[in-house]
């Protein structure tokens, strides 16, 4: 099943200039320094309610659904579960629905053709690639977004998380959670033990490394075990070495990825992969670390932390709340290093799409595009809504909160998670495609041509599919 995007018109959004994406970066960078230093209609009907009720406080209008039972899929576990539920937990109050959150395992899509398969999907799923939203469409399985849904995101979303959710103009997925994953985390008590100073270009990055494995800690912590972490370094260093527009072409695999621009990417990655003294575990040690305990083990043991620093997004915060450490004070962020002229902004996120034709559906994913529901899990922490009339007062400390800043501003000019934008089968599926040769240049780095002809084999079958 071919899984290319076919709603082309967010990729030409993004063709423009790189003023406001150099805005966004500017305000993650001023956010990090200030830390150093201290719809359309629709005929379905669906969502609507002359019977909707209106919590006074709240600004999203919803049915009453007394006895519906809601089945909501995500991928999500641990700490991102129990947000996630917060907010379910407030839909139920306000609708009278009893709502159950159903586990899921990557690959969702195979986890939902094996539920539909039974006779049983869920009403909701909460869909991590765009990928998976083209391939839902195409499987027949998702139902179009209902008009209050569609009202919702036009009051609250930019046109370009709106393109995102929608294949062939028709409004499918609601994009809850965002992420911003050009992002380093790290240890405030490593660096200043090290004399170390927040790096702004890669070769700042790699001699900011040096500088902390001399003091006697490693520098870089990288959770390989979980490879689409690989595909987050490669990504953001291709966007920033490469540029927009060979980002956006490789993403459609418009070139393979046994171009030039590829190969210079895995060679800029392999200047840190290829020194294992500078990776906490070296290489093996990295492919037995999940994502979780990747950041627990930065924050983890005053200066002396297994890693002093963990790239990866704005939901690192979640982790970080696992350990004693305190974001702003001994953990603190610095936006990607520039490997080109410019900081990349790479975006990621989780769309609610329904999967069941049912009112109650169609209320969750209203829900999931108001405000109200944002709040909730903004207040919690670890998450980034785009939300643009959500207010950054309601996110827990000045990190979090510049960080959405930062998202908000980009407004249609950012890159979303390249690897999510590809068939599941080679951007998305654990010990397979873009993963799995990830995994294995990792182990060696110095194979950037047998990595490149491992990566078009793989997407060359995917792509056909």
């Amino acid at each position: 099943m071919r899984t290319t995007r076919k709603n082309r018109g967010v990729l030409d959004v993004r063709r423009t200039a790189l003023g406001t994406r150099r805005a966004a970066v500017a305000i993650v960078a001023a956010g990090a320094v200030a830390l150093t230093g201290c719809g359309g209609d629709s005929d379905d009907g669906k969502g609507s309610d002359t019977t909707a009720s209106k919590e006074p406080a709240a600004g999203v209008q919803l049915p009453k659904l007394n006895g519906e039972k809601i089945e909501v899929a995500a991928v999500w576990t641990g700490p991102e579960q129990e947000n996630f539920t917060k907010v379910l937990t407030e839909f139920e109050k306000r609708t009278g629905a009893t709502v159950t959150f159903v586990p899921a395992q990557d690959p969702i899509v195979n986890f939902l053709g094996t539920k539909i398969a039974g006779g049983s999907p869920p009403d909701v799923a909460m869909l991590p690639q765009v990928g998976a939203i083209q391939q839902a469409v195409e499987k027949k399985w998702a139902k179009p977004a209902g008009a209050e849904a569609k009202a919702q995101l036009a009051k609250n979303y930019g046109k370009g998380w709106q393109d995102l959710g929608a294949v062939d103009g028709t409004q499918y997925g609601v994009y809850f959670k965002a992420a911003n994953k050009s992002l380093v985390w790290y240890n405030n008590a490593a660096f200043e033990n090290a004399g170390a100073t927040v790096p702004k270009t890669w070769q700042d990055f790699l001699t900011t490394a040096e500088t902390i494995s001399a003091s006697g800690v490693t520098p870089v912590s990288v959770g390989g075990a979980d490879g689409w972490t690989l595909t987050d370094w490669f990504e953001n260093i291709y966007l920033s070495q490469a540029g927009t527009e060979k980002y956006d072409q490789l993403a459609q695999h418009e070139i393979k990825w046994t171009d030039g621009s590829v190969r210079d990417a895995l060679t800029t990655l392999g200047q840190l992969f290829g020194k294992p003294a500078l990776i906490s575990g070296g290489a093996d040690g990295a492919l037995q670390t999940e994502f979780p305990a990747s950041v627990t083990q930065t924050f983890t043991g005053g200066d002396q932390p297994k890693g002093a620093m963990v790239f990866e997004g704005d939901f690192v915060g979640v982790n970080i709340a696992q350990t004693e450490a305190k974001i702003g004070t001994d953990a603190k962020v610095f936006p990607f290093p520039a490997v080109g002229s410019d900081s990349p902004v790479v975006t990621g996120g989780d769309a609610a799409v329904a999967l069941k034709d049912t009112k109650g559906a169609q209320a969750l994913l209203t829900f999931l595009a108001s405000v109200d529901a944002a709040k909730i899990w903004a207040e919690a922490g670890g998450f980034v809504s785009p939300n643009k009339s959500l207010d950054p007062a309601a996110y827990p400390n000045d990190v979090q909160r510049d960080i959405a800043k930062a998202l908000i501003a980009a407004g249609d000019d950012f890159r979303f998670d390249m690897s999510d934008q590809m068939p599941q089968s080679f951007g998305g599926t654990p010990g397979k495609g873009e993963w799995k040769t990830l995994q294995d240049f990792l182990k060696n780095p110095k194979d950037v041509a047998g990595a490149q002809r491992e990566l078009e084999s793989a997407a060359a079958k995917a792509y056909q599919s």
